[in-house]
C-alpha cells in the first residue's frame, strides 16, 4: 500500500485541529465582530478579552516554538520584506465594514454553517469567489498595481523582513533572539492582566475557554505545517489558521478536484464547519436559518464580497492577521488588525446611522 501524500497527511491533521476549532467556537460565541459590537453598543469586553487572550497564548506559543527551533516563522507570509502597508489598512477596512454587512467574518461564517445558517452558505460561496478574484482573477490586475506602487521593500532599508523584533534589534543593538522576547515578554503579560485581571472576564469560563483553546490552535497549525508537514521531498508551506484565501482554496478544490491538491486551509475550513455541525448537533442547538428580506439578502453579499476582497489586500482576517499574524509580531499584522477593528467599527455605526456620513461623524464624535 503506497504512503498518503504528505499533503494530504497535512490537510487531515488540519480538519482535525478545524474540529476543536469550531466546536469551540460554537459553543463559546467566540467572534470578533461581536466582541466589537458588544464593545460599541453594550460596553461590555468579555468576548473581546477572550480574543486578546486568544492573541496572548497565540503569541506565547509561536514564540516559543520559534525559540525552541521548530519552526521558522520568517518563512511564513507574514514576515517578508515586501511590505503591504496600504493592503493592510485599505483591506483591513474593506473586511472589517463587511464583516458587519455579514453578520460575522471568516470564522464566524464558518461556524453558522455548521449552525444550520443557510445565508452563511451564501456568503462563504461570495468570500469564495471575491477571494479567488483578487488572488488570480479579474481583480487581482488592481492588486498587482497597487502593491507594485505602495509596498515597501524593508531589504532595502537593512531589514530581514517586517517583524516588530528584528526592527527594536535594529534600534537598540541587540541580538534578534533577546528582542523577540523583549518585545514578546510584555506584551504577552499585559494581555494576560488585562484579560484575566477581570472579575467579569474570570466569571465567565466559556469565555476564559475559548481564548485559551481558540489561542493554542495557533502553534497547532504551525506544528502541523512546520513539524509534521517538513517532508524533505514535498515540504508544507509554514502556516496556520486563517479562513478567506482557504475558502477561495476549498471552492476552487471542490469545482476542480482533479487539478487542485488539497491543503492545510481546506482541511481547517472544513474541520471548522464540521466542528460547529458535530457541537450544534450535540447540543441540540443546530436550526436552520434563511434571508429575511431581499435588503437582508443584499447586505450579506455586499459585506461577503467586501470580505473577500479586503481579506486578500490585507494578507488575512481577524484570525488571519489578528491571531497568526500577530503570533509573529508583524508590523503589517498590527496594521491590519488596527483597521479591521476601524473598519468593523464603522460598519456598526453605519447599520446603527443609516448613513455612511453619519457612521463617519459617529466615530469621529465617540472618537
Amino acid at each position: 500500500m503506497s504512503e498518503l501524500p504528505i499533503s494530504t497527511i497535512v490537510a487531515g491533521a488540519g480538519f482535525l485541529a478545524g474540529m476543536v476549532f469550531g466546536a469551540v467556537a460554537n459553543k463559546t460565541d467566540f467572534c470578533t465582530m461581536g466582541a466589537i459590537s458588544d464593545i460599541v453598543f453594550m460596553e461590555d469586553w468579555r468576548r473581546m478579552r477572550a480574543w486578546l487572550l486568544a492573541i496572548a497564548v497565540a503569541i506565547l506559543g509561536t514564540q516559543a516554538m520559534q525559540t525552541a527551533g521548530m519552526i521558522d516563522t520568517a518563512k511564513s507570509i507574514y514576515l517578508t520584506p515586501n511590505f503591504g502597508w496600504l493592503g493592510a489598512i485599505l483591506g483591513g477596512l474593506l473586511f472589517g465594514f463587511g464583516m458587519t454587512m455579514a453578520g460575522g467574518c471568516g470564522n464566524k461564517t464558518l461556524v453558522r454553517i455548521g449552525g444550520g445558517n443557510l445565508k452563511s452558505v451564501v456568503v462563504l460561496l461570495v468570500i469564495g469567489i471575491f477571494a479567488y478574484m483578487t488572488l488570480r482573477g479579474l481583480i487581482a490586475v488592481g492588486r498587482v498595481q497597487m502593491e507594485a506602487a505602495a509596498n515597501v521593500n524593508l531589504g532595502n532599508r537593512g531589514l530581514p523582513g517586517q517583524g516588530m523584533p528584528e526592527m527594536l534589534a535594529r534600534l537598540t543593538g541587540l541580538s534578534p533572539a533577546a528582542s523577540h522576547w523583549l518585545l514578546a515578554a510584555p506584551l504577552t503579560a499585559g494581555l494576560l492582566l488585562f484579560c484575566l485581571g477581570d472579575r467579569d472576564f474570570r466569571a465567565s469560563p466559556a469565555k476564559v475557554l475559548s481564548g485559551l483553546v481558540i489561542g493554542l490552535m495557533v502553534p497547532v497549525g504551525w506544528w502541523i505545517t512546520g513539524v509534521l508537514g517538513n517532508d524533505d521531498f514535498s515540504p508544507t508551506g509554514l502556516a496556520s489558521f486563517t479562513f478567506i484565501a482557504p475558502i477561495g482554496d476549498s471552492v476552487e478544490y471542490l469545482m476542480t478536484y482533479s487539478g487542485a491538491t488539497i491543503n492545510f486551509g481546506i482541511g481547517t475550513v472544513s474541520g471548522v464547519i464540521a466542528g460547529s455541525l458535530a457541537a450544534a448537533l450535540a447540543t441540540g442547538s443546530f436550526r436552520l436559518e434563511g434571508f429575511e428580506s431581499a435588503n437582508d439578502t443584499l447586505r450579506h453579499l455586499a459585506g461577503a464580497a467586501m470580505m473577500g476582497v479586503g481579506g486578500v489586500l490585507a494578507l488575512g482576517c481577524t484570525i488571519g492577521q489578528g491571531l497568526t499574524g500577530m503570533s509573529t509580531l508583524a508590523a503589517g499584522s498590527l496594521l491590519a488588525l488596527l483597521s479591521i477593528i476601524g473598519g468593523g467599527v464603522l460598519g456598526l455605526k453605519y447599520l446603527e446611522q443609516g448613513t455612511f456620513g453619519g457612521a463617519l461623524r459617529a466615530v469621529l464624535v465617540r472618537g
